[in-house]
């Protein structure tokens, strides 16, 4: 085993048979429980991440992270989007505040409560900005 603590993570989701993919970097804290095993962590069920700080997020859990992202401009009050529910997770993640077997659901309102947290920080200190694109 190793133990990794990337400052950087890349949020990848992969969408349908087509291959297609798309890339997204973002900054997160260093966390000394971050343990990778193998060349995948799982963070929970759907998304993982790899050493070198690549998360993949499974077509499956696409859905829930759209309705995440719509529960979570109510109680942030701001223009919440996939890309900021991916960071939030990774950094819950980090945070050790997420089961890495329960699945997320957009009716918890404990991950909501947590990722409401870090959608938060990310627009108080990058702006919002999650990617090399925005």
């Amino acid at each position: 085993m190793r133990q990794t603590q990337p400052d950087d993570f890349t949020l990848t989701q992969r969408s349908g048979d087509n291959g297609r993919k798309m890339t997204e970097k973002g900054s997160a804290e260093k966390s000394d429980s971050a343990i990778v095993v193998s060349n995948q962590h799982q963070l929970v069920p759907g998304i993982s991440i790899t050493a070198s700080g690549q998360a993949t997020v499974a077509p499956s859990v696409a859905d829930v992270l759209f309705d995440l992202a719509i529960k979570l401009e109510e109680p942030t009050n701001l223009p919440v989007d996939v890309e900021h529910v991916l960071a939030a997770i990774v950094l819950a993640a980090r945070n050790g505040q997420l089961d890495r077997n329960t699945p997320l659901s957009p009716d918890d309102p404990a991950l909501v409560d947590t990722l409401a947290a870090h959608v938060k920080t990310i627009f108080a200190d990058y702006g919002g900005n999650v990617g090399t694109d925005d």
